[in-house]
């Protein structure tokens, strides 16, 4: 049987041989296409696994961004008093878990209880509007838009029908958004345990010189990171201080938590500021009609300061990247991620687009130190030139 199968492989490879010979005698590169038609399926079939997978390689990258951050805690933690690697990140889990049900629990009570206010005292706001009173009847009189409402009364009352359907598509995306909360966080929770393993490993199947480089690097990666942690964290907190003001003067109430609400959102560079006030002018406008055009107009004016002198320049500052090329770095991010996973890459590739160009121009600017000549020492081809030129006989 052995001897058959021996057989078999030596005809195969005598007839592959021939093969490869009669291509070789017809000037065909038969090789060469076969490494290019294989390269290019691996290439498409890679492609499209990536694609597939991008919504987890996303989730991924925040995952990997979230325990960059939290590593320097984990490791002060072990300088401190919990000198085992476990221990330590077992604390900062926890602590991320409270810090989490904290703000859900902030969030969640009065959330419920503006809607069950909202739901009983929605009957006296529809008596009033029907009667012209308050600035809800003042706008619905003046506009004219009781009678649009009468003239289409049976287009509205199909559209209330079928909001059925984004509500349960609503249900569907919270639980994803849950599921996708709890993967992140034993992703996060895994990366922070393996850590010391993966850069002990890394480290040790480099060269000495290329392994104090890559050391040199990932801690210069690790500050801009948290640079930018920390540039972000200042221009959220302006933004909170800017809305609680706003609505305590305007004795608008739950001002705290709207304020807390706009400086965790806000964490968002450019489009942060709009997504957090957008409810919060909503519900402003749902206490007073002035109250609403006011936090409005706060709210714009705000996020174009923000947007185009604060995060440019305290970013300048604390990651070190100018202004133009933070913008710039935000666009970008932006769109790509748009492009590659749709309304949450956009808000993932936002989320990263400025440690990704600080990291960028970390690498860049080693690659570019340790490539340059050493200063005194001329190029080989400007030395030889010199010496060609003092050769005898010129």
């Amino acid at each position: 049987m052995s001897d058959q199968i021996e057989q078999g492989e030596e005809f195969v490879d005598s007839r592959r041989a021939r093969i490869l010979k009669r291509a070789d005698a017809s000037n065909v590169p038969l090789r060469t296409i076969f490494v290019t038609v294989g390269t290019v399926a691996a290439v498409y079939v890679l492609g499209m696994l990536l694609y597939r997978l991008r919504y987890l390689l996303m989730l991924v990258l925040v995952g990997a961004f979230v325990a960059l951050i939290l590593n320097p805690v984990v490791a002060m933690l072990q300088r401190w008093k919990l000198p085992r690697r476990g221990f330590a990140v077992a604390v900062v889990a926890l602590w991320s878990v409270v810090v989490f049900v904290t703000l859900a629990v902030a969030f969640g009570y009065p959330l419920v209880n503006s809607l069950t206010h909202l739901a009983n005292a929605l009957p006296s706001y529809v008596r009033k509007a029907e009667a012209g009173k308050g600035w809800i009847g003042h706008v619905l009189r003046r506009y004219h838009i009781e009678a649009w409402v009468s003239q289409n009364s049976t287009k509205l009352i199909s559209l209330a029908q079928g909001l059925s359907k984004p509500a349960l598509a609503l249900g569907r995306g919270a639980v994803s958004v849950l599921l996708a909360l709890l993967t992140t966080f034993a992703f996060v929770v895994l990366v922070l345990l393996e850590a010391p393993k993966i850069r002990t490993f890394l480290l040790s199947i480099l060269s000495p010189e290329r392994a104090a480089r890559l050391s040199k690097v990932s801690a210069l990666v690790s500050r801009s990171a948290a640079g930018y942690v920390l540039g972000n964290l200042l221009t959220s907190l302006a933004a909170g201080v800017v809305v609680f003001v706003t609505l305590a003067a305007l004795s608008v109430p739950f001002a705290f938590l709207f304020a807390l609400w706009v400086a965790l959102v806000d964490f968002l560079p450019t489009i942060g500021g709009a997504i957090a006030g957008i409810p919060t002018v909503l519900f402003a406008l749902g206490h007073s009609l002035s109250a609403g055009v006011i936090t409005a107009v706060v709210f714009l004016a705000y996020t174009q300061i923000e947007n185009h002198v604060l995060n440019p320049v305290v970013m300048s500052r604390t990651v070190k990247l100018n202004p133009l090329t933070v913008f710039s770095a935000v666009l970008v991010g932006a769109e790509v991620g748009a492009w590659v996973g749709g309304l949450f890459g956009g808000f993932v590739g936002v989320l990263l687009a400025v440690p990704a160009a600080a990291t960028v121009q970390v690498v860049l600017k080693e690659y570019w130190t340790t490539t340059r000549p050493s200063p005194g020492r001329a190029p080989l081809a400007e030395a030889n030139g010199v010496e060609g030129s003092l050769a005898p006989g010129d």
